[in-house]
């Protein structure tokens, strides 16, 4: 294929009538005011698609046009052309052509400069393919892993520390040039690699011979490399230093968080220290600042659960918990009932440790128990700021339970968390904490449990025959129903970096305090109320919700069985 042409974008697609002279007039005034490129101007005005264009641009060409979405690359094409000049040609081998040649998509077939630089690096003869600009950034995002980037730092890390002292000037980010020290290099990679593969978490675990390093994905941890364990010490310092600890307490536990900036998302960052037997193991969970706030119709609850939801959350006082365990998104929940409460009408105020997200309007504290602002203490004083919505970010003790409670008791609506297995057991775990069971009769009034599954990527998802062991479970779930649906499942692609899952979904169940149920929980037994509760509940389970996300392809049947194993019905 000889080389690429300069095409007048606008008059192109005027050609083949996918644009008017008036719109490409309209489009050159905005080009000339803004300075930003034709074809974003005309896909941002809404006269013709990115899709749109990039078709037209092979149709020029007389190239074909590839969709990225279901394409699956290969890896060893890949790495023949590095991610730099990948990034910045907008540019990513496809194919390996019969004749020796490789096929090249390309955002923009007529950059001239692009093709000789590509075809100057390759040292191969290309065939150029059109892709569309999106579809092509998210791709090289998903394909150049930074793992053996996190190893090469790690091991630079190693040489340069060698059997020497570590300088703490260098660690903190004050020495000159420290902004190119291994450690710091090594943590803004392994910072930047985390945010792009979505981890809420990351693990630095040290190990008798090296240092593990763990992301948790979608509520599962993947290891992205080993360093030596050498390295170890000095990452434990310079996060230490970072989010303000003692650098010279070793044998304690330790909590703190810092932000940072990473790809100009801010990001709000926990970190927790604990000694172990080979040095300090360090869990960081990443918080963004950016994330879109859901609301409770995008939360993919069951119509009865988020009706009833809706309903509580109506009520002028009370109290209403969402419980789970960590991680099973809570907090999110209860922020997008928050989003549909809040307005100038009301006073809402939180109270959280930490702060998970902002919203406008809302009168946020934050907990900090190193000088005595502890949940109890902040509660008192909410309280007499006349709210009329009060969340607590968690019921961890008696006293702070007690304190929602009475608030929920005398005219206020009480939002909050427990740790619990499912809806039925809250009650009798608040009991179990010492609160008096007048309170929680009086008090609450809705209880909504749930869990996190994984949803099947959609750009891999395809037909799937159940192992015995899967059929087994699911005939106990549907009876002869189980073999009148088909199933689905992720054989694994680039976009989801093969695990065949690409995000959460929740699943839920609720119980709401009947009279029924107030009468059974004064009961000494607790069996009582546990038989009540199943009884009002009607199968309609966590186990049964996710069953329907099963039936309906968004998760798999292994799913809906890992969660299934975290509680008893």
């Amino acid at each position: 294929m000889p080389p690429p042409q300069k095409i007048r974008l606008g008059d192109m697609l005027i050609e083949q009538g996918l644009l008017t002279m008036e719109q490409l007039k309209l489009a050159l005034e905005e080009q000339k005011r803004t300075g930003r490129k034709l074809g974003r101007v005309f896909v941002e005005s809404g006269y013709v698609t990115e899709e749109g264009i990039s078709k037209a641009l092979a149709h020029q060409l007389r190239a074909p046009f590839v969709d990225l979405r279901n394409f699956t690359p290969r890896p060893e094409l890949i790495k023949l052309l590095p991610e730099a000049p990948a990034r910045r040609f907008r540019a990513l081998i496809l194919d390996q052509l019969p004749d020796g040649r490789l096929q090249v998509g390309m955002s923009d077939p007529t950059d001239l400069q692009a093709y000789d630089e590509i075809t100057r690096v390759l040292k191969r003869d290309i065939e150029q393919a059109v892709v569309t600009e999106s579809q092509l950034l998210g791709l090289i995002d998903r394909v150049y892993h930074r793992g053996e980037q996190i190893t090469g730092l790690a091991k630079e890390l190693t040489a340069e520390l060698g059997d020497t002292p570590i300088e703490f000037g260098e660690l903190l980010g004050t020495a000159p040039g420290a902004e190119d020290a291994p450690v710091v290099k090594l943590l803004q990679t392994v910072f930047e690699e985390a945010v792009r593969l979505r981890a809420s978490d990351i693990h630095f675990e040290p190990q008798e011979k090296s240092l593990r390093i763990r992301f948790r994905i979608d509520g599962v941890l993947h290891i992205q490399t080993e360093a030596d364990a050498k390295v170890s010490s000095a990452v434990a310092l310079r996060l230490k230093l970072m989010s303000g600890l003692d650098i010279s307490e070793k044998r304690l536990p330790q909590d703190g968080r810092f932000g940072i900036k990473v790809r100009a998302n801010p990001l709000d960052v926990r970190i927790s220290t604990l000694p172990t037997q080979y040095g300090e193991s360090i869990v960081m969970r990443l918080l963004s600042q950016n994330t879109g706030m859901l609301g409770l119709d995008k939360m993919n609850m069951p119509p009865r659960v988020l009706e009833r939801f809706r309903h509580a959350l109506k009520r002028p006082s009370g109290m209403v918990l969402v419980t789970g365990p960590t991680g099973s998104g809570k907090t999110t929940t209860l922020y997008a009932a928050l989003n549909e409460l809040n307005s100038p009408e009301k006073k809402l105020i939180t109270v959280e440790d930490p702060v998970e997200y902002r919203l406008p309007g809302l009168n946020q504290v934050q907990v900090h128990e190193k000088i005595d602002l502890s949940f109890a203490r902040v509660l008192r004083t909410v309280l007499r700021q006349d709210p009329d919505i009060v969340l607590i970010g968690e019921m961890r003790d008696q006293q702070t339970a007690e304190i929602g409670m009475r608030a929920a008791m005398t005219g206020h609506l009480v939002l909050s968390t427990l740790h619990t297995n499912d809806a039925m057991s809250t009650p009798i775990r608040l009991l179990d904490m010492g609160v008096p069971r007048y309170m929680v009769a009086l008090s609450v009034h809705m209880i909504v449990a749930q869990r996190l599954v994984r949803v099947i990527c959609a750009n891999c998802s395809e037909r799937y025959m159940p192992t015995p062991n899967e059929h087994e479970w699911l005939r106990y779930e549907l009876g002869g129903e189980a073999d009148q649906h088909t199933y689905q499942h992720g054989r694994g692609c680039a976009h989801c970096a093969n695990t065949g899952y690409q995000g959460r979904s929740g699943v839920y169940e609720f119980l709401e305090m009947s009279d029924a149920l107030v009468e059974a929980i004064n009961d000494d037994d607790p069996s009582v109320f546990m038989r009540a509760a199943r009884e009002q509940m009607a199968g309609e389970t966590l186990r049964r919700d996710a069953v329907r996300l099963v039936l309906a392809g968004k998760t798999t049947i292994a799913e809906a069985m890992r969660i299934s194993n975290q509680f008893e019905e």
